[in-house]
């Protein structure tokens, strides 16, 4: 016979939250510093492609030669972040990366797509942290509105379709789309 018992509800007490375990890698003046470059200048339209490179170097990045990124894109730590030659970031990009993303060579991440390496363990009542690192390999694409979430590699020349949501790994050249894999 079948269990056709409901799923038990946690309860929450996010009063508890600890956020154990979770390092930003940085002190807090370099955080600050970098939050306000982020806000002031970096997304701004009227602010030079050509120099986002460099800024994001200055905080810590590891940025490719031919890195084309264009504004309103968000990235939360830069010093967690590895990007490859000739990539292309598209507006309005988030690189959320509470741990490493790695960007490899001729990669496109297109407009407003989210890379979100944070979670929660949703089984605790505090809501702990349940962060994963996230791999774009070698001529991947993320497109338009497409998510990745916390601990997926894109394999080399897979394309995560618009808006699609990538909630595992995808094989070379494998093609997830909205409406699943293809």
């Amino acid at each position: 016979m079948a269990d056709t018992a409901a799923p038990t509800a946690v309860e929450r007490s996010l009063r508890g939250f600890t956020g154990a375990g979770y390092d930003k890698g940085r002190p807090l003046l370099v955080q600050a510093a970098w939050f306000a470059v982020l806000n002031l200048v970096f997304v701004k339209w009227w602010f030079p492609a050509r120099w986002r490179p460099a800024v994001l170097r200055a905080f810590g990045a590891r940025i490719g030669q031919r890195v084309l990124i264009r504004h309103r894109v968000r990235v939360h730590w830069p010093w967690r972040l590895e990007v490859g030659d000739d990539v292309w970031i598209g507006e309005g990009a988030w690189l959320l990366n509470l741990e490493r993303i790695s960007i490899g060579s001729d990669v496109c991440v297109s407009q407003d797509a989210l890379l979100c390496t944070g979670s929660h363990q949703r089984r605790t009542p505090t809501f702990e942290f349940d962060n994963g690192p996230i791999h774009l390999l070698p001529g991947a694409w993320v497109a338009a509105r497409a998510v990745v979430l916390r601990g997926v590699t894109v394999g080399r020349g897979a394309v995560v379709g618009a808006s699609a949501v990538a909630r595992r790994d995808l094989a070379p050249g494998e093609v997830v789309t909205a409406r699943g894999a293809r």
